[in-house]
């Protein structure tokens, strides 16, 4: 699936991250969701490729990157930790400032980079997502049903870890499948590739503390920010069969949170590199081969 594509790895401060890179142009940063790894990109990096030099990462806790033992308060997996690895990957590479884009997890991974390193990045693309703050303020019956592993994976004492560890194969195809309108969109090889990383009984602990992470650490550092706002162009793309599409205005939530916002709902579900590659692929072209305003 990454054919073209040389593998890495780059110690951080604490950490050793697993990337794919190809290309010469402008380098670009893709970071993957959950339960995912950069695989996800297989269908999009390849033509990214042929304008940019693109880097695919495994976030910390994920895929064949470490997973650091956690902590009380869990800020082993904050995002502010997680965009640091990435910061630190970049500049390891000889890419102080870069464009970037992030789906799912990864997008807030990007949201909270955005905010901690604003002269890193020149442009950047989420997909799929509203921003974690918004989730929690607005939650109803609606989001929470579609949504139950938000509340799930953050349970004390090992409960999740537990349960999902029971048959980690069949817990990550079914949210899959829950979560995608076109469950075509998947290969059987990434497929293979996404349980093969997720059984690991370590990558299943570390992936419950980036929820953790998310509703306890990550929301006292949003509220730290709450009159900042992302400087740089962002561009949004979301499943328009998707819960982000039913349950929100997304681009005026992300107007709340950026001062140049742009986007559009793509035909899929949750997925939208897998689902829907051709228009993810021409939206990001577009996007980043547009020179940012002097």
């Amino acid at each position: 699936m990454f054919e073209q594509f040389t593998y890495h790895k780059i110690t951080t401060s604490n950490v050793t991250i697993n990337l794919a890179k190809a290309g010469d142009g402008p380098p670009l940063l893709l970071l993957h969701g959950y339960p995912q790894t950069h695989i996800m990109w297989h269908k999009v990096a390849p033509t990214l490729a042929q304008h940019f030099t693109v880097i695919c990462t495994d976030l910390r806790g994920y895929g064949d990157s470490d997973k650091p033992p956690s902590d009380p308060q869990h800020l082993t997996y904050s995002k502010r930790v997680t965009a640091q690895d990435q910061v630190e990957v970049m500049a390891a590479l000889g890419f102080p400032k870069f464009l970037a884009a992030g789906h799912d997890r990864g997008g807030r991974v990007l949201h909270r980079l955005l905010l901690d390193r604003p002269d890193c990045v020149e442009k950047a693309a989420v997909l799929d997502i509203v921003p974690t703050r918004k989730i929690f303020q607005t939650v109803n019956q609606q989001l929470a049903t579609a949504y139950s592993h938000w509340f799930f994976l953050l349970e004390p004492n090992n409960i999740p870890e537990r349960l999902i560890g029971s048959d980690p194969a069949f817990y990550l195809e079914s949210k899959l499948k829950q979560w995608s309108a076109n469950q075509a969109g998947f290969t059987k090889t990434a497929i293979a590739e996404y349980v093969r990383c997720f059984s690991d009984p370590a990558s299943i602990h570390a992936t419950c503390e980036d929820y953790r992470a998310a509703a306890s650490i990550d929301l006292e550092h949003d509220e730290g920010d709450i009159d900042r706002k992302i400087q740089c162009p962002l561009l949004v793309l979301w499943g328009g069969l998707g819960v982000m599409e039913k349950c929100y205005d997304v681009l005026e939530t992300w107007r709340e949170r950026a001062v140049d916002v742009r986007g559009q709902a793509l035909p899929c579900g949750h997925f939208v590199p897998e689902e829907a590659p051709e228009e993810t692929t021409q939206a990001l072209l577009d996007f980043f081969r547009v020179r940012t305003r002097e």
